[in-house]
């Protein structure tokens, strides 16, 4: 969601007569869009806002700025106590920037971190740099009306609010136009989605009509409202991708009420199978939080046996960190001693890796259809790409390029990455994939 927060910036900035440069040493004006999901993350900005101060120390004439959800939860201290930036702009304010910047010059601290119930940034166009020219995100609503116990993304970003079909739809062809070949629909709860009675399935299904040689996915879903409707859409439309992210959170359900998930462990399983079932190519990834308020070792063990169950291709995993303002920093105590807290996620860690080494060796003799998206990191001989199942392949560069739809068939795994041998270009509607021939 941030980058492509970033790509709106972009456009507003550009619009007002300012270009992009290539270092910080190079800028009239810095902003750094931020996230406050974690403490990691808020470490990481503190450090990189410390890192510009010495780059303006360098150019008095420097602007910085911070974007996004940690201006809006900790402004008083960027501005006051750290003395770090001269603005803050919340992620409902970017249209304000040129305003703000004009105050800056003004010789006075610029904020605008208000929240608004309409704002999408629908009639913006995007200025997408830095991508591989092969990917791209469009986001289809902003904010979040769950107010999970763990989570400030609704204090951060407020309500949750949709952006017209049409708009995206019409984005979707321009990034079609511009040789675009897979794009990510971005929302905190994507089903959700409602566009004046339009929901996220009718969405998906006019998304994919505008391509057919245009990959679409989506992040991310909440467990509580995954409609049957959705998952039959996926199935019958081929270049909708076959992979969910569907986060648990834990496999307790007593850690569930206190997190207010409103659904149990049972619930959980039975949409899987459910997805399983209509989708039998599907691929799950997930989010898991461990050490969260009052955890005990039992229920520590019901979420490692969850990850055991359903075996998820890819996971994020965290160990808790409280965040000011959300239920659990008001309500519960955060009692479970950090030192248990990483030890518990590394028992998280080791179950995930071996049950998706697991299923990526399943994949050994296999042929997907992946789309090249970069050289590989570690040679320039090969190519980097994904499954329609989000699953990273590295494979021989031969006369493929970036943009490619390749068939590869798979020859060797590790938990996180596939290996194989690409055998010839080839296209969605070409492409049979082989759950669909069994």
């Amino acid at each position: 969601m941030n980058f492509a927060d970033s790509e709106i910036v972009n456009s507003i900035l550009m619009e007002h007569g300012n270009h992009p440069v290539d270092t910080p040493e190079q800028a009239d004006i810095i902003l750094v869009n931020t996230c406050s999901i974690r403490d990691n993350a808020e470490a990481k900005i503190w450090n990189r806002l410390k890192f510009f101060r010495s780059v303006k120390r360098q150019n008095r004439d420097l602007t910085v700025g911070v974007l996004g959800c940690m201006a809006e939860r900790v402004r008083e201290r960027f501005l006051e106590k750290e003395k770090l930036v001269d603005l803050v702009v919340g992620p409902d304010a970017y249209r304000e920037i040129p305003n703000l910047l004009a105050e800056v010059e003004d010789g006075r601290k610029a904020v605008n971190v208000i929240l608004s119930l309409e704002e999408t940034y629908a009639d913006i166009t995007p200025v997408r740099r830095g991508g591989n020219g092969v990917t791209a995100f469009i986001s289809i609503m902003r904010g979040c009306d769950n107010m999970c116990s763990f989570c400030v993304v609704p204090f951060t970003r407020g309500r949750e609010r949709s952006r017209a079909m049409h708009s995206i739809v019409d984005e979707l062809r321009m990034l079609s136009d511009q040789g675009y070949r897979e794009v990510t629909l971005l929302g905190q709860n994507v089903n959700s989605y409602n566009d004046e009675g339009t929901r996220f399935a009718e969405l998906m299904y006019q998304a994919s009509l505008v391509d057919p040689e245009m990959r679409i996915r989506f992040s991310t879903s909440h467990p509580k409202d995954f409609p049957d409707e959705l998952l039959h859409v996926i199935r019958e439309q081929k270049n909708l991708c076959n992979y969910i992210h569907i986060p648990a959170q834990s496999g307790n359900n007593e850690v569930l009420r206190r997190m207010r998930r409103p659904y149990t462990r049972e619930q959980y399983l039975t949409l899987l199978d459910r997805m399983r079932e209509i989708i039998p190519g599907v691929t799950l990834s997930t989010d898991i939080i461990t050490g969260f308020c009052g955890e005990t070792e039992q229920e520590h063990q019901d979420t490692l046996s969850l990850m055991e169950t359903v075996r998820y291709e890819m996971a994020y995993l965290f160990a808790y960190s409280e965040r000011e303002r959300t239920l659990a920093h008001r309500k519960f105590e955060d009692d479970v001693p950090q030192h248990l807290k990483q030890q518990r996620l590394q028992e998280i860690i080791d179950v995930q890796r071996a049950g998706a080494l697991e299923r990526n060796r399943d994949e050994i003799g296999r042929r997907h259809l992946v789309l090249a998206e970069n050289q590989s990191k570690r040679s320039a001989d090969k190519l980097s790409g994904r499954t329609d199942t989000n699953k990273v392949v590295i494979f021989d560069r031969k006369d493929f390029k970036p943009g490619d739809y390749v068939e590869v068939v798979i020859q060797d795994a590790t938990s996180a990455t596939l290996f194989g041998e690409g055998i010839q270009v080839s296209s969605i509607r070409e492409f049979e994939p082989e759950w669909l021939q069994v």
